[in-house]
């Protein structure tokens, strides 16, 4: 299979790996990209192409893998070129997203990412649902990308995606705004006091949840955004979420700082 990588972020980079070490042709489009992305692609395997034009000609499989509020723009992107291959996005976006971009895609899977990039065996699911999810995920098989093809039609995937990231990064930015409030009251050294009692893991798992979070919090806010529009399409209330997007977007300036810690966190979170 020819396979364009659009975009090879971190994650996106591990994808395009993923195939390459099942013998897949795997190319990106390196005009206008970062010298990071650049050095994430080579280091992947991936072939640079010229251009998006270039990229669909040679493509069997387009994969999107970007920030949530650049999904649908990228695939009106691609579509427009008449590409009629498969196009799986990837992203973490609401079934409803997904479905415009089903509408706008001739040949549509949708996608949605569990755990980090895959770089070690076991931590990174791709759940797929649509007509040719089984097909897709075929061409994962034995690589580190654990692929699911799962029940349902376009969304089903999508949905799953917002369910288990409502609550890992819902409740990662919960434990941060709280210890933000405490500090805001002058009831910090109290409430860890207390946490010591009845509640031992939370002191130190908030400094790990800053760590692990702020760099890339950046991407978080979009992601926040679209798992509020699927509670709120479910007539389910949708103010966590678009609070956790805001708290997100606060600390947007730490990104890639891989070395923040929390007190950093509470500096952008309390501003």
């Amino acid at each position: 299979m020819r396979v364009l990588l659009l975009h090879p972020g971190e994650m996106g980079a591990s994808i395009g790996a993923a195939l390459r070490g099942n013998g897949h042709d795997v190319a990106w489009v390196a005009s206008g990209r970062s010298a990071a992305t650049r050095s994430r692609a080579e280091s992947a395997g991936l072939a640079p192409l010229k251009t998006l034009a270039e990229g669909v000609a040679f493509a069997d499989l387009a994969i999107s893998v970007c920030p949530p509020e650049a999904a649908v723009e990228l695939a009106a992107e691609v579509a427009a070129t008449n590409f009629d291959g498969i196009y799986l996005d990837a992203n973490a976006v609401a079934p409803a997203t997904a479905e415009r971009i089903g509408a706008i895609c001739r040949r549509y899977v949708d996608g949605g990412i569990v755990g980090p990039p895959a770089w070690r065996e076991g931590a990174t699911r791709l759940y797929l649902s649509g007509d040719q999810a089984p097909a897709v995920a075929a061409l994962f098989a034995g690589s580190l990308v654990d692929a699911r093809a799962i029940a349902g039609d376009v969304g089903s995937a999508s949905a799953l995606k917002m369910c288990y990231a409502a609550f890992t990064k819902g409740s990662s930015a919960l434990l941060l705004a709280v210890r933000a409030l405490a500090e805001a009251n002058g009831v910090t050294a109290d409430l860890l006091a207390e946490w010591n009692v009845s509640q031992p893991q939370l002191a130190a798992r908030s400094e790990a949840t800053a760590k692990s979070v702020s760099p890339k919090a950046w991407r978080f806010a979009g992601e926040m955004r679209e798992i509020a529009a699927t509670f709120a399409a479910a007539d389910l209330p949708d103010g966590f979420h678009d609070a956790a997007a805001l708290l997100y977007q606060r600390m947007a300036g730490l990104k890639d700082e891989a070395d923040a810690d929390l007190d950093a966190v509470l500096a952008a979170l309390l501003r």
